[in-house]
């Protein structure tokens, strides 16, 4: 018995020294730590602990440090690992930082790490100081003074400002300012041949206005592509117009015939009114006659001398008609 449990303490005894040595092997990555003294980046024990303590790759900042210190660059291990736990990328940093570094750019760390957390990617940042960007706008109408519509298709050339690059705006700005140039310089030739004709004074005129204020880049330069003739839209406008005036006259027309045609029944309604009124009239004179008799102010032979005045006048009235002769249809 004794021997057994002599033999279970040696294996137990055995496996707590393999998970410690297992244990110190992860927190002292020894390999890590050979690989920066042998390129001379002087990253510590304690600061290869620390990271496993507070859950930073060990691999991404010593390599980080390797690859700054064989560029001749001096980055402390303090601030990789701060801009790590900051949320940046340790290795875009560092690779925009040699590339200005070779380029002969000034950018120093803290700027870099700025950026780089402002969401942008410093490395491609750095590369297109170095190498500008050709940026394509698409098609931009524009109008001439006289009506005719151009097409113009421009090509910018940029390149990063490394100073305006944390809230600077990006490059659908430039394009929106651009095409703003070449609308207000095509609109401002009074006839659409002087723009074909000369093209660059679009390039002249939009780069005048220094359109790459506040912006993340500097336009180096703003080249027409094409420009192609469009609609005649002064025309266009014209005939909308006198299509419109048309509209207008008619409306217009058939009010005032609607109105004649309502003054027409107003003056027929009036009419029918006032013969109405002779008819009723006419009605109240047999009354006043039989209310002479009655009153003995009208006697019977005075009442046939007026039948025979209105007798007489109807007959001439009669012959009038019948010797008037009548006008041809």
């Amino acid at each position: 018995m004794e021997n057994e449990f002599g033999q279970f303490g040696v294996i137990a005894a055995g496996v707590l020294v393999l998970f410690a040595a297992i244990g110190v092997l992860y927190l002292v990555p020894i390999r890590l730590w050979v690989a920066a003294f042998a390129a001379r980046a002087d990253v510590g024990i304690g600061q290869l602990i620390g990271m496993r303590l507070r859950r930073v790759p060990p691999e991404k900042i010593v390599n980080a440090r390797i690859n700054a210190v064989k560029a001749g660059l001096n980055v402390a291990v303090d601030q990789l690992e701060a801009h790590y736990l900051a949320g940046g990328n340790v290795e875009g940093v560092i690779n925009a930082l040699i590339s200005a570094d070779k380029a002969g750019i000034a950018l120093d760390f803290r700027r870099a790490a700025a950026i780089d957390l402002a969401g942008r990617n410093v490395f491609e940042a750095v590369q297109m100081s170095v190498q500008p960007k050709v940026i394509e706008t698409p098609d931009i109408p524009g109008v001439a003074g006289d009506g005719i519509q151009l097409i113009a298709k421009a090509r910018i050339t940029v390149r990063t400002n490394l100073d305006r690059l944390v809230g600077g705006a990006g490059e659908q700005t430039i394009i929106a300012r651009v095409g703003e140039g070449v609308v207000s310089t095509i609109g401002g030739a009074h006839e659409y041949k002087e723009v074909l004709e000369h093209p660059d004074r679009i390039s002249k005129n939009v780069l005048s206005k220094g359109l790459d204020a506040g912006t993340a880049f500097e336009i180096l330069s703003i080249d027409i592509m094409d420009i192609n003739v469009g609609d005649n839209i002064g025309a266009m406008l014209q005939t909308k117009q006198a299509e419109a005036n048309k509209q207008i006259a008619q409306a217009q027309a058939e009010s005032r015939r609607a109105m004649a045609v309502a003054q027409e029944q107003e003056m027929k309604a009036r009419t029918q009114e006032m013969q109405a009124k002779l008819v009723e009239a006419e009605a109240q004179v047999p009354m006043a006659i039989a209310d002479a008799f009655r009153s003995g102010r009208l006697g019977v032979m005075d009442y046939y001398q007026m039948r025979n005045v209105m007798a007489d006048t109807e007959m001439r009235k009669g012959i009038a008609d019948t010797t008037t002769p009548k006008k041809s249809e």
